[in-house]
């Protein structure tokens, strides 16, 4: 095998979400070139899609703040989103976590270690666009093929007829990876709990008849529970409340496309229900109603390394989105293969293929035994919140996860 690629590989990221960017803004900061590749045709693609983040402190945050966005972070995030209500579907509050009269585990956060700002996916993700120089990101490049030269060699082909060669494929391309089937045959696997996003709009949350609703949501995310259902509603930085309906149901359950029709059977679901609760289906956004299927690979998914690619965020680790960990660790994953390549810069061996592939193997290990344990968390919890015996059941959750010590994610 070949000991040089040269000075400096070339190196390909597949995905302008938020762990390929991450990765990306850490190269460039530390004089490492690198392109990303991303399907859609511009950033606006889907702006619309993604509600509110919360960052950890060691994980997300550490990702901004080590490539000196902690104060842009600071700008544009909410503590107060931090808040937390779990009620059942009479409406009545069984816990409150964060802002005035807290009754949970813990006490009063006392720092910035301590809390956890949340976040606007879309305004995140801008930040990081922004970090780095406009001709790295590539838009309108959907992978259609990836070709093995030996060597850790890819050749990638686009679907617009761009042809390019890299010494270090990054597969950050989400659930439905195009580089994952080069290390893995794993695809994701349904978790048994299906709903839709649906949002109430800026200027309904105006409206007189949706005053108890918008009170009793709060300043942050609402949860309420019971019989293996969930509405779970969240403030985002403009003032749309998105709010995500779960249920046990097969893969094969679905909303029909006509909203009016779509919004009774969600009606019917939660038949019985607080009236506050239902306004969250009766005024949501007739434009803006989407599936919302659960899905995961297999927890502790790994993979043998393969010299010259790898992956990272959902590709390498989709999971339930109840450990509040998917972005974090997609942003922590950035940071962390970025950095990882940057030490072999400062030793001068950046060039040099089995340096690489050594650090690479390194932090896939530590990526993917760290996600292994949020996964499996993460379903614990998906478990208990989308399930009998709730809100009780996901109360008792919260309040081990609380005592276990520090989180992870």
């Amino acid at each position: 095998m070949s000991t040089n690629i040269s000075t400096q590989p070339r190196i390909a990221i597949i995905g302008a979400g938020l762990g390929g960017l991450a990765l990306l803004l850490t190269l460039h900061r530390r004089g490492i070139p690198a392109t990303v590749y991303e399907r859609d045709t511009s950033f606006d693609a889907r702006a619309h899609l993604g509600g509110s983040l919360d960052l950890g402190w060691k994980s997300g945050q550490r990702a901004l703040r080590e490539n000196a966005l902690q104060d842009a972070f600071d700008k544009h995030s909410r503590p107060e989103g931090e808040e937390m209500k779990i009620c059942d579907s009479t409406g009545n509050v069984h816990l409150k976590l964060g802002g005035e009269g807290e009754d949970g585990p813990g006490g009063p956060p006392q720092g910035k270690e301590d809390i956890r700002p949340e976040i606007d996916r879309t305004v995140l993700r801008k930040l990081l666009l922004d970090a780095v120089p406009a001709d790295l990101v590539q838009w309108n490049h959907a992978l259609s093929s990836v070709r093995a030269l030996g060597d850790g060699q890819h050749e990638l082909a686009f679907a617009n007829g761009t042809i390019t060669t890299c010494d270090l494929l990054v597969g950050a391309d989400g659930a439905h990876s195009r580089v994952r089937p080069l290390l893995s045959p794993a695809i994701p696997q349904f978790l048994g709990v299906n709903g839709a996003e649906i949002s109430l709009a800026p200027a309904a949350t105006k409206l007189p008849a949706l005053a108890e609703t918008i009170a009793n949501v709060g300043q942050g995310t609402m949860m309420a529970m019971e019989d293996s259902r969930m509405l779970g509603a969240q403030v985002n930085g403009d003032g749309r409340i998105r709010t995500y309906a779960f249920l046990r149901a097969p893969e094969s359950w679905t909303l029909p496309a006509d909203p009016s029709s779509a919004k009774a059977v969600l009606k019917e679901e939660f038949a019985g229900w607080a009236g506050w609760l239902l306004n969250l289906i009766d005024y949501c956004d007739e434009s803006a109603i989407y599936p919302r299927a659960l899905w995961s690979l297999p927890v502790r998914h790994k993979w043998a390394h393969v010299p010259g690619v790898t992956l990272l965020g959902d590709a390498a680790h989709l999971m339930s989105p109840f450990a509040g960990a998917g972005a974090n660790l997609a942003l922590l994953d950035g940071l962390e293969l970025g950095l990882a390549l940057a030490s072999l810069k400062e030793k001068g061996t950046l060039g040099e293929v089995g340096a690489v592939s050594e650090a690479v193997k390194g932090f896939e290990e530590n990526m993917c035994a760290m996600a292994g344990r949020v996964a499996a968390k993460a379903n614990r919890t998906l478990e208990v919140c989308v399930g009998p015996g709730t809100p009780q059941a996901a109360i008792k959750r919260f309040g081990e996860v609380a005592a276990s010590g520090e989180r992870e994610g």
